[in-house]
C-alpha cells in the first residue's frame, strides 16, 4: 500500500474503498435513516433533506446532502440575529458558526450534536463528490477565507470526516481549521485516513467538536 494518496492510482483506490464502505454503511444504517425520516416528517414537516451547494475537487460545486436541522427561512433568521447581536456577529465572522444558533430546530440540535444529520452525505461519497475523509466541504463565500490555501483545498474531494473534525472543531478558529485542512491535504495517506476514521468514533460519541 502506497504511503500517500497523491498518485492517480492511489486516488482511484481511495475512491473504491470509499464506495464500498459507503454502501456497507448505508445498508447498516438504513433502519435508522427510515426512522429519522419519519420523525423529521412528524416533528418538522418537509423538506426532510437539504442539498446545499458546496465546493468540491477542482473547484466544482455539488449538492451536499444533510437531514434538515434548521428552520426553512434559516438565512433570514441568521441575518436578523446577527444584526441584533454584535457579539455573536463577531463570533460568526471569526468561526462561521454560533454556539447558540437560532436557525437550528430543537430536534435538529440533537442530530447535529451527534453528527447524525450528515449521514446522507454517504450518497455524496457514492457519487464521487465526497470522500469519507477529507477537508470539510465549504460554501462559495468561504473560499476567500482560505486565501492562497484554497488551491490546496480543491486538490482533493471534501470529506464526511477529517482532521478538523477530530481536532475539536468547536474549539478552533476558522484560520486554524484552514491550517488543519492544508496539513491533511499535504500529508494525506492511507494510514492517516484510517487513523482519522478510528478517531471519529469516540469524537462523535463524546460529541466532541459538534456544532
Amino acid at each position: 500500500m502506497s504511503k500517500t494518496w497523491s498518485s492517480a492510482a492511489s486516488a482511484s483506490l481511495k475512491y473504491a474503498i470509499d464506495a464500498v464502505l459507503a454502501v456497507v454503511a448505508l445498508l447498516v444504517l438504513s433502519p435508522m435513516i427510515l426512522m429519522l425520516t419519519a420523525m423529521l416528517l412528524v416533528l418538522q414537516g418537509r423538506p426532510i433533506f437539504v442539498a446545499h451547494r458546496r465546493i468540491g475537487k477542482n473547484g466544482a460545486t455539488f449538492p451536499c446532502l444533510k437531514f434538515r436541522t434548521m428552520v426553512p427561512n434559516a438565512d433570514e433568521v441568521l441575518a436578523r440575529h446577527l444584526d441584533a447581536n454584535p457579539r455573536q456577529k463577531e463570533e460568526w465572522m471569526a468561526t462561521r458558526k454560533l454556539k447558540d444558533d437560532p436557525r437550528v430546530t430543537p430536534f435538529g440540535a440533537l442530530l447535529r450534536k451527534s453528527s447524525i444529520d450528515e449521514i446522507p452525505q454517504l450518497v455524496n461519497v457514492l457519487r464521487g463528490q465526497m470522500s469519507l475523509v477529507g477537508p470539510r466541504p465549504i460554501v462559495g463565500s468561504e473560499a476567500e477565507l482560505y486565501g492562497a490555501h484554497f488551491a490546496d483545498y480543491i486538490r482533493v474531494r471534501p470529506g464526511l470526516t477529517g482532521l478538523w473534525q477530530v481536532s475539536g472543531r468547536s474549539d478552533t478558529t476558522y484560520s486554524e481549521r484552514v491550517q488543519l485542512d492544508v496539513l491533511y491535504v499535504r500529508e494525506r495517506s492511507f494510514f492517516g485516513d484510517l487513523a482519522i476514521m478510528v478517531k471519529t468514533i469516540p469524537a462523535v460519541l463524546r460529541s466532541r467538536g459538534s456544532c
